[in-house]
């Protein structure tokens, strides 16, 4: 498999795992289940239980995760992350067609694109005060207008 396939695998798990612990579990959770099963319904393999099986795993995954972080046990988030990339991998490698549908979803979850778009982590902290001014703090701050 070439390198361009890997950091695909790579970025994909990345922003499902980002997508695991955000507001768009649910939609994100969905698309991944069509990707995984895509090919098989297409086959005629019975992509329904194959759909019911991935839903599973994919709950399970998130399950663990969010214990992970909770616990801030990041060699159990770290294998989580692991175990969706190399599934991916395996996805990239047995369909060469798959790469163009990951990229689709990989656009779909951070529609602003480039590798910052695709989530992470954002702590913003205050100390001491602030007598003047205004003071905002946010990931993404899209048209800002102070009055």
């Amino acid at each position: 498999m070439d390198a361009e396939l890997t950091a695909l695998a790579a970025a994909g798990a990345t922003a499902l795992v980002q997508s695991m612990v955000g507001d768009g579990w649910t939609h994100a959770r969905e698309r991944v289940v069509g990707f995984f099963t895509r090919r098989r319904a297409e086959n005629g393999d019975g992509a329904d239980g194959a759909a019911v099986a991935v839903a599973g795993e994919l709950d399970e995954a998130r399950e663990e995760l969010v214990a992970a972080r909770d616990a801030d046990d990041a060699d159990t988030a770290a294998d989580v992350q692991a175990e969706w990339r190399n599934r991916m991998r395996r996805a990239l490698r047995d369909d060469p067609e798959a790469a163009a549908e990951l990229r689709l979803l990989l656009d779909e979850l951070a529609p602003d694109g480039g590798e910052e778009g695709r989530g992470g982590s954002v702590r913003n902290s205050i100390s001491g005060g602030v007598q003047h001014g205004n003071v905002i703090q946010a990931h993404t701050v899209g048209d800002v207008r102070l009055s």
